[in-house]
C-alpha cells in the first residue's frame, strides 16, 4: 500500500459513513441550509463525534453527500442491465435519474453555498451521468431497442430539461410521464397509436 493512501475503513466504520451521506440527503433536501448536523447525526443513529470525525466541516458533508448520490446513480447500470432488457434498464434508470434531480434540487442551496466558498460539488457529475447514460444507450442501440440518430448527449439534455421543470416531490407524476413521453420517441419501433 502507498504511503500516502488512505486506509480502507472497517466495514462498521463504512456502514456508518454510508449512513451519514443518506440522512445528509434526506436533512438537507428537508432543511436546505438550515439543516442541522446534529439533525443529521440523530437520523443517521451516530454521534455527533462521529459526524464530525468523517467529514469535519458542512461543506465537506454536502459535497460528500452529492458525490455519493451521483456516484449510486452512475455505479447501478451494470446491475440494471444484467436484470433488465436494455430498454426497461434504461426506463428503471430514469426514475433513478429523478430520484437524484429531486434530491439534488432539494440540496441546491447547499451546494451554491459550497460553490461560492470555491468548492466544485459538481466537478465529474456530468461526465459520470453522461457515461452511464451512453452505457444504457449503447446497450437499447445494440439490442435494436432504440432509434440510432438519437445520441447520449441528447438523452442527458432531455433529462436534465425534465429535471429542470418536474423535478419536485410533488410533480413526480408529472414527471414520470414526460420520461414515459421522452422513452416513447427512444424506441425504435414505436408502438402504434390506441385504435389503430
Amino acid at each position: 500500500m502507498a504511503k500516502d493512501a488512505p486506509r480502507p475503513l472497517r466495514a462498521d466504520a463504512q456502514r456508518n459513513r454510508e449512513k451519514i451521506l443518506a440522512a445528509a440527503v434526506r436533512v438537507f433536501t428537508e432543511d436546505g441550509l438550515d439543516a442541522h448536523l446534529e439533525r443529521v447525526a440523530r437520523e443517521a443513529g451516530v454521534g455527533t463525534a462521529t459526524l464530525y470525525r468523517n467529514f469535519p466541516t458542512r461543506e465537506a458533508l454536502v459535497e460528500a453527500a452529492y458525490r455519493n448520490e451521483v456516484a449510486q446513480l452512475c455505479e447501478v447500470v451494470p446491475a440494471l442491465l444484467a436484470a433488465h432488457p436494455p430498454y426497461e434498464a434504461l426506463r428503471a434508470w430514469t426514475r433513478l435519474f429523478m430520484d437524484y434531480a429531486t434530491a439534488k434540487m432539494g440540496m441546491i442551496d447547499a451546494l451554491r453555498a459550497l460553490s461560492a466558498s470555491g468548492g466544485n460539488p459538481h466537478a465529474h457529475s456530468r461526465d459520470m451521468i453522461e457515461a452511464a447514460v451512453t452505457t444504457l444507450m449503447e446497450a437499447c442501440g445494440a439490442a435494436g431497442q432504440i432509434r440510432s440518430d438519437i445520441g447520449p448527449a441528447d438523452m442527458f439534455a432531455a433529462l436534465a430539461g425534465i429535471a429542470l421543470t418536474s423535478a419536485r416531490p410533488e410533480q413526480r407524476e408529472q414527471a414520470e410521464r414526460l420520461l414515459d413521453l421522452v422513452l416513447d420517441g427512444l424506441r425504435a419501433d414505436p408502438a402504434p397509436p390506441s385504435g389503430s
